[in-house]
């Protein structure tokens, strides 16, 4: 690793360590602008939508950080600490499927169809209404599997790192596959 990343990641751990909500919070807004702005290129856009991506920012600066942050604080103070033998880290897996799963997918399809998109809420909840079981049950194949190498091998200051650059890759994923659709039906 080169001395600059290497100041850049002691950097960023003192911060953590320091700011602990912040710098996630911080972390998941660029990391979702980052993913936002990937997907954009691969998609084929000529340029890049400044808005959008300012906005999916604002969305992980302001929920997807702070959320991931006190979810698994509560997780930990729920399942007494950090214990990863298979059982607790089964148990971790579903409460988090069944709670907080649903919740932020509910939650970001209605933020991008409103904010993102300035839909109206009579349209998103129809978008809902149509595509929203079918994203949650894609969902339930994809991270429980992440959710389980997340609470057995890493640490709790990590863990909202973590999936966030796991949620940037999937929404890169999700991106292309809807890119896709709108290609095959136009």
């Amino acid at each position: 690793m080169s001395d600059f990343a290497k100041d850049a990641w002691r950097k960023y751990l003192i911060q953590l360590q320091a700011h602990p909500l912040r710098t996630k919070a911080i972390t998941a807004g660029v990391l979702a602008g980052c993913s936002d702005a990937i997907a954009q290129k691969i998609s084929g856009v000529k340029r890049i939508q400044f808005r959008r991506l300012l906005l999916l920012m604002l969305y992980g600066l302001c929920y997807g950080g702070p959320f991931g942050h006190f979810f698994h604080k509560l997780m930990d103070a729920i399942f007494k600490g950090s214990k990863k033998d298979n059982t607790t880290v089964a148990k971790k897996v579903l409460l988090e499927q069944l709670t907080s799963s649903p919740w932020n997918n509910f939650l970001f399809m209605s933020y991008y169809g409103v904010v993102v998109e300035g839909r109206p809420w009579k349209l998103v909840k129809q978008k809902l209404g149509k595509d929203y079981s079918t994203i949650q049950l894609t969902a339930w194949k994809f991270w429980p599997v992440v959710g389980w190498i997340n609470y057995q091998y890493v640490p709790l200051q990590f863990r909202v790192l973590f999936s966030s650059f796991v949620a940037s890759c999937w929404s890169i994923f999700l991106n292309l596959k809807a890119r896709s659709a709108v290609i095959k039906n136009a």
